[in-house]
């Protein structure tokens, strides 16, 4: 009797062990890949933002240099521009220093200006304001198309950038496993701890497009990816060098092998470049129509941050522009706590052929055209705890963007608002995960992520994890893995477990966000 009672237990046990096994969570298998070493199903996305999301943006004691010390006067309706222009001179010549706005409406682009741009090409540079909510940048007029056959081409108003350009280092001479820290390349002489680098790829093999599309279906008129290749940009900050062993202090996101011919270059960037506590206001006052023209496409956009590192924009409010903020071909860097409003405009905040980019906690209650989102050859972007109106979508732009988490994020969810030329398609590549996304817009019975009414919207079989709100279903086939429809899950935030599972614990800055 003993004998029987004991077998029907470690049956039941067994079978209660195999029922949890098959149930395994994503988080789970995360954790225990970790533990072990090996490879996630998830990508480890806990490395977005400045400073590797470790530590909070810093208030810098930087020099200030006051604009109005320079000839600025605000609220007289007389251009500003020259004075900020030679306030920025003053602090990189000096090596760094916070461009300061005292309360007031300052101009910039009036009738009497020219056409160029503001630009910072130094590290250390931070535009602040005494106070958001008194402190206006006016953008009076729009700047029109360097070429004005492309409604596209119409500048950021404000630049930062990297004058010089990155150059070619050395060759990947082994095989690394994506979400990994090591690479081999044939010589690391001139590569040491703390320098910046870009692992590249373009490579049109046939083996790795099939890769890179995730079981997506190729169609001949994508000639980007097809005939060009597979681009990968990945930038990195180097935590070691062993021999001709290179670790990132980043996880790798993608599946590097030897023969496809990858390639270190290095990241030529300016770093520590922020802009805090101010209102962008543009002029933009009519109802957008999408491509209809380039005031409405670009004429009032106003930040791109161009080959930065560790930078920031936070805290500030954008209103009435066509863009608000590009982050282009730059890594780890945030956009913190910023809000867009006034009139509707064609795109919010994205990452653009970047690495590492964090989107937290910001609101878009202009409902941009496309709103939070990915461009470009994106890679391990993060949107976090932002939230954006109904009337809208998330924005993926095509050119190969990839790996890519929107968690705890609320608004619209529907095709249309993607982006992106026919020939740059997928509008979106392997990793797009979709973590606890409430949904707040009318539900959809099986959702496509291949449209079959138009050659448009063709995104990769995303991961989909806790998706609620509206009651929205998908067609399983379009899924990589779909768990927990309808409801949400634990962890709450993918992005906090993965940084809380790293560091051990939540930064402050984190904690501080969630307690609001």
């Amino acid at each position: 009797m003993f004998s029987k009672l004991f077998i029907m237990v470690v049956v039941i046990s067994c079978s209660v062990w195999s029922s949890r096994a098959q149930e395994t969570t994503l988080w789970e298998n995360f954790e225990q890949a970790k533990t072990a070493n090996l490879e996630p199903i998830l990508p480890d996305f806990s490395y977005a933002g400045y400073k590797f999301s470790e530590v909070e943006i810093p208030h810098t004691d930087y020099k200030i240099f006051d604009v109005t010390k320079y000839g600025a006067n605000p609220n007289d309706e007389i251009s500003d521009k020259n004075a900020i222009k030679e306030a920025i001179k003053a602090a990189s010549k000096h090596g760094s220093g916070v461009i300061y706005f005292p309360k007031g409406k300052y101009y910039i682009n009036t009738n009497n200006d020219d056409q160029s741009i503001v630009k910072i090409t130094s590290s250390n540079i931070v535009f602040r304001g005494e106070d958001k909510n008194s402190t206006t940048l006016f953008f009076d007029k729009d700047l029109p198309p360097t070429d004005p056959k492309k409604l596209w081409t119409c500048p950021q108003a404000i630049q930062a950038m990297c004058l010089k350009r990155g150059t070619f280092i050395t060759k990947i001479i082994s095989d690394s496993k994506r979400e990994s820290h090591k690479i081999k390349v044939d010589d690391a002489s001139k590569i040491k701890k703390g320098d910046w680098i870009i692992l590249k790829v373009l490579n049109n093999s046939k083996e790795l497009v099939n890769y890179d599309l995730g079981g997506l279906k190729s169609d001949k008129a994508w000639t980007s990816i097809l005939e060009k290749g597979v681009k990968v940009n990945e930038y990195h900050e180097v935590a070691s060098v062993t021999g001709n062993t290179i670790e990132t202090v980043a996880s790798i996101h993608y599946d590097i092998k030897a023969k496809h011919h990858w390639e270190v270059y290095s990241f030529s960037h300016i770093d520590h470049i922020g802009f805090e506590n101010l209102t962008f206001e543009g002029h933009w006052t009519k109802k957008f129509v999408h491509h209809r023209s380039a005031q409405d496409d670009g004429g009032w956009s106003i930040l791109k941050m161009s080959q930065v590192v560790n930078s920031w924009v936070k805290n500030c409010t954008f209103r009435n522009v066509s863009s608000a903020v590009s982050f282009s071909q730059s890594a780890y860097s945030t956009a913190l706590n910023n809000t867009i409003d006034g009139n509707l405009g064609h795109s919010a905040i994205h990452a653009a052929r970047s690495t590492g980019i964090l989107i937290a906690n910001c609101v878009d209650r202009a409902g941009m055209h496309h709103s939070f989102g990915v461009d470009g050859h994106a890679t391990g972007t993060v949107i976090w705890r932002s939230n954006y109106a109904a009337h809208s979508s998330f924005e993926s732009h095509a050119s190969q963007p990839r790996c890519t988490l929107f968690d705890k994020v609320e608004g619209g969810f529907f095709q249309g608002r993607a982006g992106g030329a026919r020939f740059n398609l997928p509008n979106h590549g392997r990793y797009l995960v979709l973590w606890n996304f409430k949904e707040i817009d009318e539900p959809e019975e099986n959702f496509r992520f291949v449209a079959t009414d138009t050659w448009f919207w063709r995104i990769s079989p995303p991961i989909i994890v806790g998706f609620h709100g509206a009651g929205t279903t998908f067609k399983k086939d379009e899924v990589q893995i779909l768990e927990s429809l309808g409801t949400p899950v634990n962890p709450e935030s993918l992005f906090e477990a993965q940084l809380k599972l790293r560091l051990g614990n939540l930064p402050k800055w984190i904690k501080d966000i969630k307690k609001k």
